[in-house]
Order: C-alpha cells, then sequence, then structure tokens
C-alpha cells in the first residue's frame, strides 16, 4: 500500500512515545524544533507516516521561506542541525517514504526544495525519480564499554593525548545550567579567534548557541569547560544527546596558545565517560575531520538528500552556497555551509 505523510498539530503529537524509541535523535525533539523557530524562523513540521489508515513511523523536519521560497528542511544546511528525516517501524520501506515526503512537500506543504539527512536512510541504495544523494562523512561509537575499553579503541595517538592532557594539568568540569550565559560568551570568543586566525567569521551568531543551551533540557545536553593547572579556561565543549540514543559532538572551541595541554582531547575524553555514564548508546563526532578519527569511532557516511520541483532551484542552490562561502571569508557571519566543529550540517 502506498504511503503518505499527514501531518499532525505540535499539541497533538505524541512527544513522550516518539522520544522514547530508540532511533530517535535530538534534533527531532519538540524542544531542537523550539531553536530552529527561534534562530531560522523555520515552522515546524511533524508527520505521520501512513499506510493506509495504519501509522508506520513519522517524519520531522521544519519549513522556512528564503529568496521568496518555500523549503522544507531536516535539517538544512546553515542551520548546525544533524540527524533529522523519518522514523519507520521498516527502515525497508525507506524509498517509499522518500517518494511520499517529496509529495508532501511539493503538495500539501507548497515547498519547491526538500533536503534531508538521516541517519537511518540506506548508503547507495535506488532512489526515487527526482532526487539527488550527496554524503556526509562522519565518526560514531559504541559507548557499552569501560573507561580502560574506551582508551583501547582509540589510536596509540588518541591514547596518549587524552592521558598526557591529564598529565599536563588539564581539567574539565560540566557547566550548570545557570552558567550558560558566561559560557556562550566564552566559548563564542575562542571560536571566533579560531576562524580569524583562518580569515574566516563562524557560520553562525552567538545567538544561536545561546539558544541551544536555553532551549534543550538538561538531560540532554552536556556543557564542557577544560581549564589548566592555574585555572584558566583553556576549550569549550557543547554535546546534546538522548538518554537510550546517540550522544553529539555539536560544538567546540579552545585556546589556540593553550592547545599544546591538549585540552581538547580532555573534553572528549570526559564527554565519551560522561555520556556512557547517563545512559547514551553510542556517540557521534557530528562530521568528518582527521583529528577525529584518533577517539576509535567507526567510519559512516550519512546521505544527504535532496529534491527540487523545477530545476532551477537545484541551480540556485548552488550559487547561494558557494556566495555564502565566499562571504564567511570576508568576514560576514552567518552563511550556510558544513559544521565547524560538530554537526556537518553546518
Amino acid at each position: 500500500m502506498t504511503l503518505r505523510l499527514v501531518r499532525v498539530p505540535l499539541p497533538e503529537v505524541p512527544w513522550s512515545d516518539l522520544d522514547d524509541r530508540p532511533d530517535r535523535t535530538v534534533f527531532q525533539t519538540r524542544d531542537w524544533l523550539d531553536v530552529l523557530h527561534e534562530t531560522q524562523g523555520a515552522e515546524a513540521v511533524v508527520a505521520r507516516v501512513q499506510a493506509g489508515e495504519r501509522v508506520v513511523g513519522w517524519f520531522t523536519g521544519a519549513v522556512v521561506r528564503r529568496y521568496g521560497v518555500r523549503i522544507l528542511g531536516s535539517p538544512l544546511p546553515g542551520w548546525t542541525t544533524s540527524y533529522m528525516g523519518f522514523n519507520l517501524d521498516d527502515p525497508g520501506r525507506y524509498p517509499e517514504a522518500l517518494d511520499a515526503v517529496r509529495r508532501f512537500a511539493f503538495g500539501p506543504l507548497g515547498c519547491l526544495h526538500l533536503e534531508l539527512m538521516d541517519r537511518a536512510a540506506p548508503v547507495g541504495g535506488p532512489l526515487p525519480a527526482g532526487f539527488t544523494a550527496g554524503s556526509l562523512p562522519g565518526f560514531e561509537l559504541a559507548l557499552d564499554r569501560s573507561d580502560d575499553e574506551l582508551l583501547a579503541a582509540m589510536t596509540p595517538h588518541g591514547r596518549r593525548d587524552v592521558r598526557r592532557s591529564g598529565r599536563n594539568g588539564i581539567t574539565v568540569e560540566e557547566v550548570p545550567p545557570g552558567d550558560h550565559d558566561g559560557f556562550v560568551e566564552e566559548y563564542y570568543a575562542q571560536v571566533s579567534s579560531a576562524f580569524a586566525k583562518r580569515g574566516l567569521a563562524p557560520t553562525y551568531p552567538p545567538e544561536r548557541v545561546a539558544a541551544v543551551l536555553r532551549h534543550l533540557d538538561h538531560r540532554a545536553l552536556l556543557v564542557l569547560r577544560a581549564r589548566t593547572s592555574d585555572g584558566v579556561p583553556a576549550a569549550t565543549g557543547i554535546f546534546p544527546g538522548r538518554v537510550g540514543g546517540t550522544a553529539v559532538f555539536w560544538m567546540g572551541a579552545s585556546d589556540r596558545d593553550l592547545q599544546r595541554l591538549l585540552p581538547n582531547e580532555a573534553l572528549m575524553g570526559h564527554a565519551l565517560r560522561s555520556w556512557r555514564d547517563r545512559g547514551a548508546v553510542r556517540f557521534d563526532f557530528g562530521g568528518g575531520g582527521t583529528y577525529k578519527a584518533k577517539y576509535g569511532g567507526t567510519p559512516i557516511a550519512v546521505p544527504w538528500l535532496r529534491s527540487s520541483r523545477l530545476p532551477a532551484i537545484e541551480r540556485a542552490r548552488g550559487i547561494i552556497r558557494r556566495r555564502a562561502r565566499s562571504a564567511q571569508r570576508g568576514g560576514v557571519r552567518g552563511g550556510p555551509g558544513p559544521g565547524d566543529a560538530g554537526p556537518g550540517a553546518g
């Protein structure tokens, strides 16, 4: 039976039931949709996936208007948001679900463009007509390990650096919600300095970081600061996630002059242990990067799928992204693009 999507008003969405699903991500929760509404002006879209009258899954995304065009993102580049997409009872029906979301986007939602990045999407499989696929590389690590096993999974270089960070006097603290305002300023100063040294600017304003820390429940958020033995802040990291699901390296930054003390390695080691102890089952390192490989994750490639109702939209997308990257190199904030340190969604 052909699948179809039926939109559900947000107050009627069974949030607790959905969030209990093991395939659910923090980026599909009501709290994260509130972040997207505040930072992107995005209109949340949650829909049942139905085969006739039987519910066989759910879809989560959001609609924005850019350059006069309505776009359905799940997510979109520039949202600094990772995997969204579907939660299907039968992953084998994914191609049918893609066909259904295309009809849904270009029909009832009135959109002209659709993009989604979904950890559950099959890699290299056939796609319905009208879809184009890219991919996002990354690393993922199972957390059902002891401290010694987490270290053993790392490369020799990774184990050495995590251990050396402790010998260098680096300590890591979890930042409570009451201290988040000062943390945002500290983090953003670090990340801005790092970008400036490369002639770039961050692709997002500090208000976006503040929105994430304000909207997410403390149980879905790990905020870390690394200090030197003298108490000087050396690095910061933000790791959202779900108990029983996936924790994610969202964003991180450090003081360039203190990187020799390996504060980033201390942060990552603490994040792995802390999310394991909280009950997360896996850790996603937020996109690719050779410096992430040393922590022992398994390489993954997640499809980034898109479809346009009009061919001109796909051409315009490429032009806009190239202009945004040029603007970033010129010091203008806010352009879309790959994630700076966390989710590859940019």
